[in-house]
């Protein structure tokens, strides 16, 4: 059994997740096309075996610790570079219906590939993530959407929480100051339609780095003014 796969099986019978043999072979190839890949186009700085086991593919899967994802549930990774977290999350909950979006078109490709070396199925978007949730077919039409620290959180939420169906839940995943951001958030998840849940709990990582989840509820349509164009969102966040 390699590294990856020893790190992996480890993790996940410390923390009562299912990881079956057609399982943790997915997450070997992963980590070969990715490196792979990395020669070509950048998609990550972290290319040693056990650091991506840890830091990317067990860092995607604290998601299931911290929150109870339905059956065939829909899920939009927005901003998801090389897949993380929802390739992951695929991987060990192929039931997922997934789509994953991204405004560059040589993550897309990689994607695409990915997807059907690994076998899995799943949907690309090349767009920013502003303009797709104001397309009819993504605005608020989604159980979940998720996101891995690609912007400060007040930011965050505008791109993500106009991808969420009323009823549905936007996953922000953040690392060690995750709980300042939340507090300047406040005002954009109170307009954007949505309520964070108190419980916000640090999980440790096995190399000891913490990382912190927040789930944001959707208990109210977003106005349909937002989101804004992507300079204010970042220059000018609620």
């Amino acid at each position: 059994m390699s590294i990856i796969s020893e790190t992996m099986k480890k993790w996940a019978d410390e923390n009562e997740i299912a990881l079956d043999e057609v399982q943790l072979e997915r997450f070997e190839d992963y980590a070969k096309i990715l490196v792979e890949w990395n020669e070509k186009i950048n998609l990550t700085a972290i290319t040693e075996p056990e650091e991506i086991a840890v830091k990317h593919f067990i860092d995607s899967l604290t998601v299931l610790k911290a929150f109870n994802i339905k059956k065939n549930a829909s899920i939009i990774d927005v901003g998801t570079g090389a897949g993380f977290p929802s390739v992951p999350l695929k991987i060990v909950r192929d039931d997922i219906q997934l789509t994953m979006l991204d405004s560059l078109n040589k993550r897309i490709n990689f994607l695409n590939q990915l997807c059907d070396e690994l076998g899995i199925k799943a949907e690309t978007i090349h767009s920013r993530a502003e303009d797709a949730s104001r397309n009819k077919p993504y605005r608020e039409s989604f159980d979940i959407a998720v996101s891995r620290a690609v912007a400060n959180l007040p930011s965050l939420c505008e791109y993500c929480i106009p991808f969420v169906k009323k009823g549905g839940s936007f996953i922000a995943m953040k690392g060690k100051d995750g709980l300042a951001e939340l507090e300047s958030a406040k005002n954009a998840i109170s307009i954007l339609g949505g309520k964070c849940k108190e419980n916000n709990d640090y999980i440790t990582l096995p190399d000891g780095e913490k990382r912190i989840i927040f789930i944001i509820d959707k208990v109210q349509f977003t106005p349909e003014k937002y989101p804004r164009r992507g300079v204010k969102i970042n220059k000018l966040p609620l």
